[in-house]
C-alpha cells in the first residue's frame, strides 16, 4: 500500500482511471471492471465531473454516475474504495470560481451517491479567478465535510507552490499532484513537478501512465490495428524507431517477469520519486489483471536503469 502525501489515505499503488466509464466502457462493462479491480485488491478509483462529455450524446458526469450506481449496487463497497474526482471542465461547471466549485462538488456528490469525496482535484488552473479565492473554496469544502483532501491536476509547479503557500497547511492544502507523466513523456514532470513534490511532501498520481495505449505495446506501426480505440492516434505518433526500441526493452523485462508490457510500464512509474499510484484505465475486464500486476511488480535496479536509458529524450 502507498500513503498519499500527508493524508490518511493509504492506497494500492495503482489507481483505476474512470475516464472510460460511459465512453468506451458501457455500464455493464464498467461494473465488471470495478468488480475485478476491488476483488483483486485495488481501491483507488479516479474520475472527473467532465468524464465523458466529449463522447457523442454525453453531457458530462457519466463516469461519476456509473461509479455511483456501482457503489449502491455493491454493499460495503464504499468502505473499500478511495473515490477521487475533479472540478473545472464539466460543461455546466466550467472554471474554479468559488460558487462554481461548491455547486460542482454538490453535483458530483449526488452522482456518486457519497457523503464525502476522498480526493477532490482542481482539474485545471483558472487564471481568471484569484488563487486565494480558489484555495478558500476548496478549504470550505473540507471544513464542511464534503471533501477529505485536496489535490491539483494540470497546474504548473509555480502555481502549485503558490497554492501551497496560500493554504499554509490548512484544510485547503494539497496532498497530491496529478501530472501527465509516463515513459515517453518525462521531461516536464522530472524537471519541475517532482522536485517541487519532494520539497513540499506531495505525492504524484500520474495520468496517461500508458500513453493512450502505446505503452501497452500494441501499437508498433504507423497504422492502427483492427479494432483500435478512439485514442489510437495519440499512441501511433510514438511508433518511431526510438519508441519501438523502448518497446523492445519493455518486451524483454515483461518476458523475464511473466507480465505484460503495460504492467512493466506502470511499474516503472511506481519506482519514480514521489509517485504513489499511477493511473490507468480498463475498458474490458481482461485488462484489469495487468493493472493489478503493475501494483505488485518489483523491478530490479538494472531494469529501471535500462528503461531510463531507452526512454531518455523521448519527451
Amino acid at each position: 500500500m502507498a500513503r498519499i502525501g500527508s493524508s490518511d489515505l493509504d492506497v494500492f499503488p495503482i489507481g483505476l482511471g474512470g475516464n472510460v466509464f460511459g465512453f468506451t466502457a458501457d455500464r455493464d462493462a464498467s461494473f465488471e471492471v470495478l468488480d475485478a479491480w476491488v476483488a483483486g485488491g485495488g481501491d483507488l478509483i479516479d474520475s472527473a465531473d467532465s468524464y465523458s462529455a466529449w463522447a457523442p450524446g454525453n453531457v458530462g458526469g457519466e463516469s461519476e454516475t456509473i461509479i455511483g450506481e456501482w457503489l449502491r449496487a455493491r454493499p460495503g463497497a464504499r468502505e473499500r474504495v478511495v473515490v477521487a474526482t475533479k472540478v473545472a471542465k464539466h460543461p455546466e461547471f466550467l472554471g474554479l470560481a468559488p460558487s462554481n466549485v461548491r455547486a460542482a462538488a454538490d453535483a458530483s456528490l449526488a452522482r456518486l451517491g457519497v457523503e464525502t469525496i476522498d480526493l477532490y482535484y482542481a482539474h485545471y488552473d483558472d487564471p481568471e479567478v484569484p488563487l486565494a479565492d480558489i484555495v478558500g473554496a476548496f478549504a470550505g469544502l473540507v471544513t464542511a465535510g464534503k471533501v477529505r483532501h485536496v489535490s491539483l491536476s494540470n497546474f504548473t509547479a509555480e502555481r502549485i507552490e503558490e497554492w501551497a503557500a496560500l493554504a499554509a497547511g490548512g484544510p485547503g492544502a494539497p496532498v497530491a499532484i496529478q501530472p501527465y507523466y509516463n515513459l515517453v513523456h518525462r521531461d516536464e514532470a522530472e524537471a519541475a513537478t517532482i522536485p517541487l513534490a519532494e520539497r513540499l511532501g506531495l505525492s504524484l498520481i500520474p495520468y496517461f501512465g500508458l500513453e493512450k495505449g502505446f505503452l501497452t505495446g500494441k501499437y508498433r506501426s504507423a497504422e492502427p490495428p483492427a479494432g483500435a480505440s478512439p485514442r489510437a492516434a495519440g499512441a501511433l505518433k510514438h511508433a518511431t524507431p526510438e519508441g519501438l526500441a523502448l518497446l523492445e526493452v519493455l518486451d524483454g523485462i515483461a518476458a523475464a517477469h511473466g507480465v505484460s508490457v503495460a504492467a512493466v510500464s506502470l511499474a516503472w512509474l511506481r519506482h519514480r520519486p514521489t509517485v504513489v499510484a499511477p493511473l490507468a484505465s480498463a475498458s474490458r475486464v481482461e485488462q484489469v489483471a495487468d493493472l493489478l500486476d503493475a501494483g505488485r511488480l518489483a523491478l530490479a535496479t538494472e531494469e529501471v536503469e535500462a528503461l531510463d536509458r531507452a526512454s531518455a529524450g523521448l519527451g
